[in-house]
């Protein structure tokens, strides 16, 4: 597959979470995240991919590997592959997150499984 190196705003496409894709390489990508105050994960999940995320906007809670964390705006975050973990959006939130290798490559980035 050739993948675009520059992604404008205006043709990142959407995938089946919600997620915004941005730029994709061959072993990192990026994407965006948009939600409402109470959206949350259903059921605690385990992913194979690394994912580093970062708040721009709102509170996020992160329950990773039996611990929880509250994250703000300029706060970051790291859910190793094979982690797992459940996000709850306490205030609207918008955040940038890289997956390492590439979530939406290979069907990793679709809804499960979940724990």
């Amino acid at each position: 597959m050739d993948i675009p190196q520059i992604i404008s705003k205006s043709d990142a496409s959407k995938g089946q979470m919600g997620q915004q894709y941005l730029v994709t390489g061959k072993s990192v990508a990026l994407r965006r995240w948009q939600e409402p105050a109470g959206q949350e994960m259903s059921k605690p999940t385990i992913r194979d991919y690394e994912t580093v995320g970062y708040v721009l906007h709102g509170q996020l809670e992160l329950d990773l590997d039996g611990q929880t964390a509250h994250l703000s705006p300029g706060d970051s975050w790291l859910v190793p592959a094979g982690a797992t973990h459940r996000y709850r959006v306490k205030e609207d939130l918008i955040a940038v997150e890289a997956t390492s290798p590439p979530a939406r490559l290979g069907r990793l980035d679709e809804p499960g499984p979940e724990k």
